[in-house]
């Protein structure tokens, strides 16, 4: 699988970036001046898969007229270099991150960018802002949203006579009925579902990761009841496992080896190519009496380093690019790969988010959308219910058993965030 902004939507994991090294890439900190005279900024991003991106950053850089921007293109685990460089003084002064994490914002590593957003706060859902806030001020310039969502072959489903499911045991009783020899009902991946559904289950059953006074938000027999209907997928050979790409890539289900795959946006120019008007899409469906539907909702994020030696005009920078610039910021979600803008008046207007499946995406989002990653999630709280989840879809353990072991961890790190230790 190509490395993609996608990859920030798989529950915090971590990012496992490989490929080429670009120029700007070595020992030039991006720091002093250029030839110019400007002031020069070193500006990082993750190295993205889709086809011209690269070059669009480098153009929208080169663009801007008040200082001399380097755009690096990281190769590499990406959040483990941009912590490490936070803490030197060769590290960006502007540079995106998948966060930012309240330790960064509590040690002073990044800066107060609550200014800049403050007169178009309100053009930004409080979805996509919620993880970039912390005690009221606003860490990180949303650049793009990314979301997940449930595909599924309409012929198949009409052939079965299976309508499409509305809650989560109709998805349960969707899934088993479509499969056959031939075909598997639903694709969650390759490790079937642990590693990217995270808390998306928890929020169709109207619970949470956490909840919004730092608590774990699953402490509740509602997660166990939910998440056993995941094994009940699993126990009835209704997932497909081991298919040649995983979930982020919609191949399986272009192919014809599933009838419903729960990929992300990002695949749907891809499976419409494919397919033409032979599909629909879905948010994952609410389960029990306080259920809703539940899209998972990711965005990537301009921030700027407090080790900068030109945090003004980084600062500046960053405001002219993801706040002033619409037509860059449009450009940069739609031109390269499928996403939303992150800014809501450039994703009611634009073309291709306006009508079929994507406008509906776009509506789900905005109607059942929560933060994938929200701020007082680490990855040792996401470690402990991974785990959990997966021992639950696969191995069958009982789910009140594992939740109330993965709680006691929860809360433990949770009290630690809290703490700021």
């Amino acid at each position: 699988m190509p490395i993609s902004r996608r990859l920030l939507m798989a529950g915090g994991a971590g990012l496992a970036l490989t490929g080429g090294l670009a120029s700007a890439c070595g020992a030039n900190t991006g720091r002093g001046g250029g030839g110019s005279g400007r002031p020069r900024l070193s500006q990082w991003y993750h190295q993205y898969g889709e086809a011209g991106t690269r070059q669009a950053v480098g153009r929208y850089a080169a663009s801007y007229k008040d200082a001399d921007v380097r755009v690096e293109w990281r190769p590499g685990n990406y959040d483990q270099q941009a912590a490490a460089a936070l803490l030197t003084a060769s590290g960006p002064d502007v540079f995106e991150v998948n966060g930012p994490t309240l330790d960064q914002i509590r040690g002073g590593q990044i800066v107060d960018l609550t200014d800049l957003i403050r007169d178009v706060k309100s053009d930004f859902s409080q979805t996509v802002l919620a993880p970039k806030t912390h005690d009221g001020r606003v860490w990180g310039i949303p650049q793009l949203v990314d979301t997940q969502l449930l595909y599924y072959r309409k012929s198949l489903l009409e052939a079965a006579g299976v309508r499409p499911p509305t809650t989560l045991d109709e998805l349960v009783d969707a899934a088993r009925r479509l499969s056959n020899a031939k075909v598997k009902g639903l694709f969650l991946g390759n490790d079937g579902g642990a590693g990217v559904l995270g808390g998306t289950p928890l929020h169709a059953a109207g619970l949470s990761l956490v909840t919004d006074d730092g608590r774990a938000g699953f402490d509740d027999p509602a997660a166990a009841r939910t998440l056993g209907k995941l094994h009940r997928l699993y126990a009835d050979k209704s997932l497909l496992l081991g298919a040649p790409t995983d979930w982020a890539d919609p191949s399986a289900f272009v192919q014809g080896l599933t009838a419903m795959q729960w990929s992300g946006l990002w695949a749907l120019p891809q499976i419409k190519k494919a397919l033409g008007e032979d599909f629909g899409v879905l948010p994952f469906p609410p389960d029990g009496p306080a259920g809703r539907p539940a899209v998972p909702v990711g965005a990537w994020t301009a921030a700027v380093s407090t080790r900068s030696e030109h945090r003004d005009v980084a600062k500046a920078f960053v405001k002219w690019l993801w706040i002033e610039r619409t037509d860059y910021q449009e450009d940069f979600a739609l031109s390269y790969g499928f996403h939303i803008p992150a800014r809501t008046s450039l994703a009611a207007k634009a073309d291709r988010l306006g009508q079929g499946p994507a406008a509906e995406v776009v509506r789900f989002t905005k109607d059942h959308g929560y933060p994938a990653q929200p701020l007082l999630w680490t990855p040792p709280s996401q470690t402990t219910y991974q785990d959990a989840l997966n021992r639950i879809i696969k191995g069958g353990a009982d789910p009140g058993t594992e939740l109330k072991a993965a709680v006691r961890k929860t809360e433990a790190e949770l009290r630690r965030v809290r703490k700021g230790s």
